[in-house]
């Protein structure tokens, strides 16, 4: 590993490790202007902003890059004012930072208090959508942590153009600029340095596919929040309204393709199989979707057979695996096996059998009778998200601002001791 990119990494690990203890004790108001002056400059720098992504996509496609991360890469006028909307939001959100978790009076007479505090310096290392730097450098500083950010070199040009804008406008509402760093170097060296830099930084965040995370939780001596693949599930049960359940599937899969919420794969009860297959086939190929699908499905013309590595993929394109089931402990079965444990969807008018299904499957988010595109901290009402986690320990499902804190207790006492 070069020593030069080993001294540039800790450096700005450093600069933040210095930031994140101002912006610890800055007050809401500090923060929230700060947001806000962040979104305006996004919306002031578009022409900017879409010029240098626009090196990024050229040369993505130039190297023949999939359409499917070419759509997480691009940006527009649209998205670049969708990201500033998502720091307003961020700012109009409670801030976590000194929220009493618990708190009671000991029977010797102290009073114990816990409270939320920053985790310090947070590194987040994503994949190809420049979205996520403007969404992770908000939510991290309205959390009170400072930002360090490891974007792919495929968005390099992008993440630079952003984090510039961004640290201008941090600066200019009196906050250090070094809360939110672009991580440098175009290497994976200095995604290592990152993850081995214990005591500089408190965590780390991946965001991308399964081969990124793996990597980032196996190779790092950073305490990792691990963000899964989305391999998501849809089953329509015996008891589903077919309508709902068509809509339902469509959506899940169609909506838009390249996200960790789409839907993956499809499981149909035997019960409505013969009604139901000859509408969904039709209804998913006049959406352009190829279906990998087992006997049942293959029946139908242009299903192709599906494998076993169409049953585990998170294809990220307009595909999806499917299989019918003799029963609902079938179908929880089939997920259980398959699935990367982040959405999964049952489509019912049976109280019973929806109980059932949300009781036994184990994944971060279970929908009943709505699409797995709503796993989302927009639209669970958390503002923009960091990620969605598909781990069991603090942060399961989107993470926002509590989340990206841990606690602290403070114990108050009149000269008590022990």
């Amino acid at each position: 590993m070069s020593t030069d990119v080993e001294t540039a990494v800790t450096a700005v690990a450093v600069r933040a490790r210095e930031a994140a203890h101002e912006l610890a004790v800055a007050t809401r108001d500090r923060k929230d202007a700060a947001l806000h002056a962040m979104a305006d400059a996004l919306v002031a720098a578009v022409p900017q902003l879409l010029a240098a992504n626009e090196q990024d996509v050229a040369a993505a496609r130039a190297g023949g890059t999939p359409e499917s991360i070419i759509d997480r890469l691009r940006l527009d006028e649209q998205r670049v004012r969708g990201m500033a909307d998502g720091l307003r939001q961020v700012a109009g959100l409670p801030d976590p930072v000194g929220e009493v978790v618990r708190g009671s009076a000991l029977a010797n007479g102290l009073q114990l208090r816990q409270v939320r505090v920053p985790f310090g310096v947070v590194g987040i290392i994503y994949e190809a959508r420049p979205n996520v730097t403007a969404d992770a450098a908000g939510l991290c500083l309205k959390s009170g942590n400072a930002a360090l950010l490891r974007g792919s070199s495929s968005a390099l040009h992008s993440n630079t153009a952003i984090v510039e804008v961004l640290r201008a406008a941090v600066e200019s509402g009196g906050l250090p600029a070094d809360v939110v760093q672009l991580v440098p170097g175009e290497g994976h060296d200095a995604a290592k340095v990152l993850m081995r830099a214990r005591g500089l930084v408190d965590v780390l965040v991946p965001r991308g596919g399964a081969g990124l995370i793996r990597s980032v939780v196996l190779e790092s001596t950073v305490p990792v929040i691990e963000t899964g693949t989305g391999n998501c599930h849809v089953y329509v049960d015996e008891a589903a309204d077919l309508d709902m359940a068509e809509r339902i599937v469509l959506n899940s899969k169609t909506h838009r393709t390249s996200v960790c919420n789409a839907a993956e794969s499809l499981l149909v009860h035997e019960a409505v199989a013969g009604e139901f297959l000859p509408r969904i086939v039709r209804a998913l190929q006049d959406a352009g979707v190829t279906i990998h699908g087992d006997a049942a499905f293959q029946e139908h013309d242009g299903v192709v057979a599906a494998t076993e590595e169409d049953h585990e993929a998170e294809y990220l394109s307009l595909d999806i695996s499917a299989a019918v089931v003799p029963s609902l402990e079938a179908a929880v079965a089939h997920i259980r096996r398959y699935s990367s444990g982040h959405t999964e969807a049952i489509v019912t008018d049976s109280q019973s059998a929806a109980q059932r299904f949300t009781a036994a499957v184990d994944s971060a988010a279970v929908m009943v009778n709505a699409s797995t595109r709503f796993t989302d901290g927009g639209e669970f009402g958390f503002g923009a998200e960091i990620g969605i986690s598909t781990q069991k320990l603090h942060a399961r499902g989107p993470m926002g601002l509590p989340e990206l804190t841990s606690t602290k207790y403070v114990v108050t006492g009149h000269g008590h001791t022990r």
